[in-house]
């Protein structure tokens, strides 16, 4: 890989380090506040809000200037909410001023990707990619616990930083050192030399536009199947996040800053299901990593059973590797399907709408099962067997379109006399 690439991999590592320390900083905020505990998943659900909302302006955005230029400014708007959650503002408004930071930087960070290597070395990028953000989400939830604690708030303030009083402020100042530092690798993403579109100023326009690549995606045969993996997955993995720490200190009876240490064991089973996929699955083969999303849901189901620690530990890995394998063959698929259909931008704002929409009503449906005062085991158990029964039915879907597109091919071929 060149040298440009791990330049878009560590900007890319820390700005997401930076989002998922900063979820962890939020939840210790709404803690301090005494805010309901219901609240907490919503924080997602705010994040995930600008995604949907932004979706067919980020597309034509990110298409509209150089990539480098795109993530820098994405990243000052994180930079921003975070000081602003430092400041006092609630953190449901400042999480969602960095989700606004997060929408317009996704499409860069992806579609740079389809315009600077080739594209037989997508599926081993996309590898990369989300091996790192994955991890670095795992990993900055874990950072975040760590950043909270008394301990470390003890330490800071032994440096004599009075603006510093509390554990989740002194988590906040260090989170926003890290979009910094991110930024700073921003300046040296390279420029691919595509030709940029000028960016269109009619809104209404751009929504059209957007709903036109919407449909042409869905109607793709590979692309409709690709996009409803990964948005079930970006779903499921947003509400794992509350589900983990939830199970961790109700069954395990961790605290918060202990029940974040367990989603490290998450990442490390990322990290190697993405590496394995990366190393074995072809673009051309992609689709076949499918029924590894039905065994995540059953993998999830043991969690019921699961009462210690040194049990808890390969279960979660497993768990982390099962979806590092699965996510990471259909993404590229995704959005080389996009690339063909519609251009890098365009399809990454598509693709995060999608996703985002599915974090958006599960993490909502969450918050509503807290609400409903169920027990965490309730809760697995219908998790679960949603994920399970979803993944089978977009491989019926799958196999059902494969059995169609066969059938036509194989009347082409009769019709041109191929078939004798």
């Amino acid at each position: 890989m060149p040298l440009g690439f791990y330049i878009i991999m560590a900007a890319q590592f820390f700005s997401a380090l930076a989002d998922n320390a900063l979820l962890i900083a939020a939840i210790a905020v709404l803690q301090d506040i005494d805010a309901p505990a219901a609240y907490e998943p919503l924080l997602k659900t705010f994040f995930a809000i600008s995604y949907v909302a932004l979706a067919a302006f980020v597309g034509a955005f990110a298409d509209s200037m150089p990539k480098w230029r795109v993530m820098f400014i994405s990243n000052a708007i994180k930079i921003l909410g975070c000081f602003m959650m430092f400041y006092g503002v609630h953190p449901l408004v400042a999480y969602a001023v960095v989700g606004i930071g997060a929408a317009t930087y996704s499409p860069a960070k992806y579609g740079i990707l389809t315009e600077y290597l080739p594209h037989r070395l997508l599926v081993v990028a996309n590898g990369w990619l989300e091996g790192l953000t994955v991890g670095a989400v795992i990993l900055g939830v874990v950072l975040g616990g760590m950043l909270t604690t008394q301990g470390f708030a003890d330490a800071v303030r032994a440096l004599d930083f009075a603006l510093l009083r509390t554990p989740s402020e002194a988590a906040i100042f260090m989170i926003g050192i890290l979009y910094i530092v991110a930024a700073i690798f921003n300046f040296y993403v390279p420029d691919t030399g595509v030709d940029h579109k000028p960016l269109k100023k009619n809104p209404f326009f751009l929504v059209h536009e957007f709903n036109h690549c919407l449909g042409l995606l869905w109607k793709d045969r590979l692309g409709q199947i690709s996009l409803a993996v990964t948005s079930l997955f970006w779903g499921a993995s947003a509400t794992l996040q509350f589900i983990v720490i939830h199970w961790a200190q109700t069954v395990l009876g961790f605290n918060l800053a202990k029940a974040t240490e367990l989603q490290g064991w998450v990442a490390a089973g990322v990290a190697f299901g993405a590496a394995m996929a990366a190393r074995s699955i072809t673009l051309r083969g992609s689709v076949r990593v499918i029924p590894v999303g039905i065994a995540l849901g059953v993998v999830v189901l043991v969690m019921n059973f699961i009462d210690r620690v040194s049990l808890a530990i390969p279960m979660l890995i497993l768990i982390g590797g099962l979806g590092g394998f699965f996510v990471v063959p259909m993404n590229a698929l995704l959005q080389h399907r996009g690339h063909v259909l519609m251009g890098a931008g365009h399809s990454i704002a598509v693709q995060n709408f999608n996703e985002n929409l599915s974090i958006l009503v599960m993490t909502t449906l969450y918050y509503l099962m807290i609400e409903a005062s169920l027990s965490i085991y309730t809760i697995i158990t219908m998790f679960g067997f949603f994920l399970s029964v979803c993944m089978t039915l977009i491989r019926q879907v799958h196999l059902a379109n494969q059995r169609q597109y066969d059938h036509v091919a194989h009347l082409d071929d009769t019709r041109h006399g191929r078939g004798k």
